[in-house]
């Protein structure tokens, strides 16, 4: 049943559902993590490899989108590497940069382990109408802004 009235709730009472989740979601991408043999940190690069498909990400691109410094970027492409996540290709552009893709056979392990989580959210959002899904994405989108510049303002005080 889409659109059907939701539990009243005081923001309050939504800044801890949304700790908890955060909490669970953690936890869950740790053993994640450990279930595909990488870090928490090697697993969210490996995200973000993922996500751009064809558009291959440069190092300097993953460094930025995980908040760590190129140097540590060099590590984690290493330990992907090794793991046979990632290969890097040089920029046709620039033989100067390297680009980094993900290797068919870890976009298939990480899609195994995630699709059956992410079918279940698909069935949680099959109960919400339309202009509530659009509320959903534009909160999480300008609290993940929030969530970035707040991070960067933090950063930039040490």
């Amino acid at each position: 049943m889409q659109g059907k009235p939701r539990p009243p709730a005081t923001p309050a009472e939504t800044l801890t559902a949304m700790d908890h989740l955060i909490a669970t979601s953690m936890i869950g991408q740790q053993e994640m993590a450990e279930r595909l043999g990488v870090t928490v940190t090697d697993l969210t690069c490996f995200a973000y490899v993922l996500e751009a498909g064809e558009n291959l990400l440069t190092a300097g691109d993953l460094a930025a989108r995980a908040h760590v410094t190129t140097g540590a970027v060099t590590g984690i492409l290493n330990r992907l590497e090794r793991a046979g996540y990632v290969t890097r290709r040089s920029d046709p552009e620039d033989r100067r940069r390297v680009r980094v893709a993900a290797t068919a056979y870890a976009a298939e392990r990480a899609h195994a382990l995630y699709a059956p989580f992410y079918e279940r959210l698909n069935e949680l959002f099959a109960d919400y109408s339309a202009d509530e899904i659009a509320v959903l994405h534009d909160w999480f989108s300008r609290t993940g802004s929030v969530m970035k510049q707040y991070l960067e303002e933090q950063r930039d005080e040490n």
